[in-house]
């Protein structure tokens, strides 16, 4: 099967590349399959099984039937509450097929569950945001400043953490434009400079000719408080904006400048902690004040120990300048990290599968899903509340791979040994799906019928099915639907529609939810014939919070102050020392200068891979095409390289004290020293499966990443605050297991060998 770019595409992926032979890989599930001995023992604890033991291929009554029956048995002896549902949603590109509604519809229908709060990609700035500035979703995101208001109008961009062309590949629930390359080349071409901020010289596309400057990872932070101090001693600050449109900058000013804790905050004390020349910052400063100066973050910055400051921060800068809500000026956050950011496109919400009600109150912060299983009931604060985690006793995962996303695997393995029943609709023998114990064959995007309808795309995308269910596999709502009817409440569930009806119904709702902001939609029929639908671009350019600096009387924040908070009394209340009342200087549990970094001097930079989805695809020849020697590919800087005697092309081990993977050597100075890079998403590949301390053969970041919140504001993932060091690999090298499926045994088999009857 080939794969056409869409016309329209000015810069598509070649992701796509990858797609056919992905979904028909040795990889995928063919049809239901349970865990050898949890056939025997529904619900027993499983020892150190999980991950290890081959499994039963069923009939899906079978499996349906135990699904069903585990569902019941944990809500009557533990309640609603011990079931987690877990999802990320990232399987689904689609309105309909979208495994986290239809997951979260189906254990709502049911009474509830515990969920998950916040995401993975910006779980610490979206908590932080309320507090400062607004709802980080609803407002930093959906109402960012728009290209077309930047370029012609802003001087200059300074890019913390860039914005590397290979995120804009994707975006939630699919794309049909990729549009960032062309939107920073416009910019350039209308007299945009573009500074980027970041360890990999790359994280900039060429395309906006930046200059780079290379802090040590995690002191992004320091660098701002310097840059502040700049603006603040030279008489750069916008002292008119800071009065009328903020709080707290007096709270703020005596730790800038020293007098609160004897440390000023000038560019020689931060030239120690981030290793960026004195003068470079001061330059800096003086440049950004000298024009239009829009401050951009990117995600990956807040994925860090203390992740709250450095976005923090970039709010107190972009005030400290004064050009909030000017075109072309202020901040953003998470500019490049998907597709479409700052898309001037109109703003409409479009319709879904409604979800329903969740009668379970209380949601675990997304990343603390390993300390919910190990620690059931153990206290943990967040986002000033004391919170105790649940005790799960089922968990039910649709749509996502805690494997690729979660920090610290050995400890993520230990942790999926404590439920009593996992439960996994899933694609792929992915090693979420490896470590459950019964395991759903669920269709993938080209097996299915759907619709692509995504806030920041200018396009919409009619998705036919291009090839039949592999196997025996269904669709997610299919899979809910039958379970759905074992359990009694079929009708809440389906409404009496089926798949197709849903998306009838979907769409219809779409045409008046347009037609109400004067856009004419046809019906289905007739889109389906046309394929594809290209929204019209909105001609009033969106800058975010214009209307509050128009008038902050009549259009407050949603802040306590109705202010941009520089304190806030809030977060200062809870007396907390890694979270003060406003931005600091907090180091890092592990950085390139702590005493640390002598047994592991390189820094881990984890990021999103090039050639796939985060984990998505990685089954795929395009994928699979940027492996060395079959392990993930790192990259090094020459100098680090030569030191420890490496060449380009050698398989290295990646180890610290958590764990050690495989790794194939790109030696480029496009890194700077004293950092590797390895990006997440090769599928974890334990050289001893089911062993939480084996090592990955394949290249898995996350076995290296340490499992701890970025603070308890935001509970996020701190993947990026990582030390590790490298040698090369002289023994023979293990095989690659992953990409086939593990022991599978028929039913009749596995009842010669267990005794087992039917």
């Amino acid at each position: 099967m080939d794969f056409v770019p869409c016309r329209e595409d000015p810069a598509p992926s070649e992701i796509g590349n990858g797609m056919a032979d992905a979904y028909c890989a040795a990889a995928r599930i063919r049809q239901p399959a349970v865990r050898q001995s949890y056939l025997d023992n529904p619900g027993a604890a499983p020892g150190k099984t999980r991950g290890s033991e081959p499994f039963v291929e069923v009939t899906w009554d079978v499996a349906l039937d135990l699904v069903a029956g585990e569902l019941q048995r944990v809500r009557k002896t533990h309640g609603n509450a011990s079931i987690f549902g877990g999802s990320y949603g990232w399987a689904s590109a689609g309105r309909f097929h979208h495994a986290q509604s239809q997951i979260h519809r189906f254990l709502n229908c049911f009474g509830g569950y515990t969920a998950s709060k916040d995401t993975y990609s910006y779980a610490a700035v979206s908590a932080l945001m309320p507090h400062i500035v607004g709802p980080f979703s609803g407002m930093v995101l959906d109402q960012a400043t728009t290209w077309d208001a930047i370029s012609g109008h802003c001087d200059l961009v300074v890019m913390f953490g860039g914005m590397a062309l290979k995120n804009a590949q994707i975006n939630a629930g699919g794309l049909g434009r990729h549009t960032l390359a062309e939107w920073l080349a416009t910019a350039r071409a209308q007299g945009t400079a573009f500074i980027n901020i970041s360890p990999i010289s790359t994280d900039a596309p060429d395309v906006c000719d930046a200059e780079w400057i290379a802090p040590r990872p995690n002191s992004d932070t320091a660098l701002m408080l310097a840059l502040a101090y700049v603006l603040q001693t030279e008489g750069l600050a916008d002292q008119a904006f800071l009065d009328r449109y903020c709080v707290g900058y007096d709270r703020f000013l005596p730790y800038l400048l020293g007098t609160a804790d004897g440390i000023a905050k000038t560019p020689e004390w931060a030239e120690t902690i981030c290793g960026v020349p004195s003068g470079a910052i001061a330059k800096l400063a003086r440049r950004m004040a000298n024009g239009r100066t829009l401050i951009t973050v990117a995600w990956a910055l807040q994925r860090a120990d203390h992740g709250e400051q450095p976005c923090w921060m970039a709010v107190v800068l972009a005030a400290m300048l004064g050009q909030i809500g000017l075109p072309g000026g202020g901040f953003g956050i998470g500019y490049g990290c998907a597709n479409g950011i700052g898309n001037p496109t109109h703003d409409v919400r479009f319709p879904a599968l409604p979800q329903g009600r969740n009668q379970v109150p209380d949601p675990i912060p997304v990343a603390r899903i390993s300390d919910a299983l190990l620690s059931p009931g153990a206290p943990y604060r967040f986002n000033g509340e004391d919170r105790q985690y649940p005790d799960l006793r089922l968990v039910y995962w649709a749509g996502g791979n805690p494997f690729h996303h979660q920090m610290e695997l050995p400890k993520l393995v230990r942790a999926f040994q404590q439920p009593e029943t996992i439960i996994v609709n899933e694609i792929w023998w992915t090693a979420t799906a490896r470590h459950a114990d019964i395991v759903l064959p669920a269709t993938s995007s080209l097996e299915r019928r759907d619709i692509s309808l995504v806030r920041w795309d200018p396009m919409m995308v009619h998705m036919d099915a291009v090839q039949p269910p592999y196997g025996e596999a269904r669709d997610d709502h299919e899979i809910f639907a039958d379970l759905a009817e074992r359990l009694g409440f079929a009708d809440d569930f389906t409404q009496g529609r089926d798949s197709q009806q849903w998306l009838e119904a979907i769409w219809e709702e779409t045409r008046s939810v347009c037609r109400n902001a004067g856009l004419e939609l046809p019906d289905l029929k007739e889109f389906a014939a046309q394929g594809k639908l290209d929204r019209p671009i909105s001609e009033t350019p969106k800058i975010l919070l214009s209307e509050f600096r128009a008038d902050p009387v009549a259009n407050p924040l949603s802040t306590p102050s109705g202010r941009i908070e520089i304190f806030s009394e809030v977060i200062d209340a809870w007396n907390d020392k890694n979270c003060a009342g406003h931005p600091k200087w907090l180091g890092s549990y592990e950085w390139l200068g702590d005493r640390k970094a002598k047994e592991h001097p390189l820094h881990l930079i984890s990021n999103q891979p090039r050639t796939r989805l985060h984990s998505q695809l990685d089954c795929g020849a395009h994928s699979r095409g940027s492996k060395i020697e079959g392990r993930e590919p790192a990259m090094l800087n020459p100098a680090e390289a030569k030191a420890r005697g490496l060449e380009n092309g050698d398989v290295i081990r990646i180890f610290n004290d958590r764990g050690s993977c495989l790794a194939g050597l790109v030696v480029s100075d496009t890194v700077m020293p004293g950092v590797i890079q390895l990006s997440t998403g090769a599928w974890y590949d334990p050289e001893e499966p089911g062993n939480p301390d084996a090592m990955c053969v394949h290249g898995n970041a996350n076995v290296l990443t340490r499992d701890r919140g970025t603070s308890t504001l935001g509970q996020g993932p701190s993947a990026h605050s990582t030390l590790v060091e490298i040698m090369r690999f002289d023994d023979p090298l293990p095989p690659i297991k992953v990409f086939n499926p593990p022991i599978l045994l028929p039913a009749e088999a596995a009842d010669e060998t267990t005794g087992r009857t039917q």
